[in-house]
C-alpha cells in the first residue's frame, strides 16, 4: 500500500518565507520547510495497481500554467478547538480549474469523490496543546502576510510515509502545465 496526494510544490524561497512564520505558538507541531506544499487532493492509501492507474489518468490532464499569491493566515477548528494553522491562497480560477480536472481524473481512476469543499491553503502547523490566546495572537500578527506571485508550471503526485520524525514526502510523478493553453 502507498499513501498518495496531489499537490503543488512551492519554490524554496517561498518555503523559506513560510518557515520564518513558524514559531511563537507553544504546543504547535510545525511543518518542516521541505514539506510545505499546497495540497490539491489527498488520496490516501491505495495498492500499486491503483497507484499506477492514478498516475496514468493524471498524465492525461491538460491545463494552463498560472500564478498564485499566498495571502493571510488562519486556523481550521474542530468543535471550536483549533486544529491547524495555515497560510491562505488568493482566489484563483486557474487553481480551481486544475483542481477540478484532478478530481475528475481521480474519480475516473476509481478514487472515491472528495466530499469536502476545496479550500486552498498551506498547512503551517498542527495544533494539539496550543493555547487559544497564543493562536489568536499568531493569526492577528501575521494577518497581512503575502508571498508571490508564484509561477505554477506543474503539479505533482506525491507519496507520503509517516515516521517517528514526521512525514516524508516523495514525488512519484511530475505533470507539467502548458504556458501556451
Amino acid at each position: 500500500m502507498i499513501r498518495l496526494f496531489v499537490a503543488i510544490e512551492l519554490p524554496e524561497a517561498v518555503k523559506a518565507e513560510l518557515a520564518r512564520l513558524c514559531g511563537g505558538v507553544p504546543g504547535a507541531k510545525w511543518v518542516k520547510p521541505e514539506n510545505l506544499h499546497l495540497t490539491m487532493r489527498f488520496i490516501g492509501e491505495v495498492n500499486e495497481d491503483a497507484a499506477n492507474d492514478i498516475a496514468a489518468v493524471l498524465d492525461q490532464i491538460r491545463a494552463p500554467s498560472f500564478n498564485l499569491v499566498l495571502s493571510g493566515v488562519g486556523q481550521f477548528s474542530s468543535h471550536r478547538t483549533p486544529r491547524v494553522l495555515w497560510v491562505g491562497v488568493e482566489k484563483n480560477e486557474s487553481l480551481v480549474y486544475l483542481t477540478g480536472k484532478v478530481e475528475s481524473a481521480l474519480v475516473r481512476a476509481g478514487v472515491s469523490p472528495d466530499r469536502r469543499r476545496f479550500s486552498p491553503h498551506i498547512t503551517l502547523a498542527r495544533l494539539r496543546t496550543a493555547s487559544k490566546p497564543r493562536i489568536n495572537s499568531f493569526v492577528s500578527t501575521n494577518a497581512m502576510f503575502t508571498a508571490g506571485p508564484i509561477d505554477v508550471d506543474s503539479f505533482i503526485l506525491f507519496s507520503s510515509f509517516l515516521g517517528r520524525n514526521g512525514a516524508l514526502h516523495r514525488p512519484e510523478a511530475v505533470y507539467p502545465l502548458d504556458a501556451a493553453i
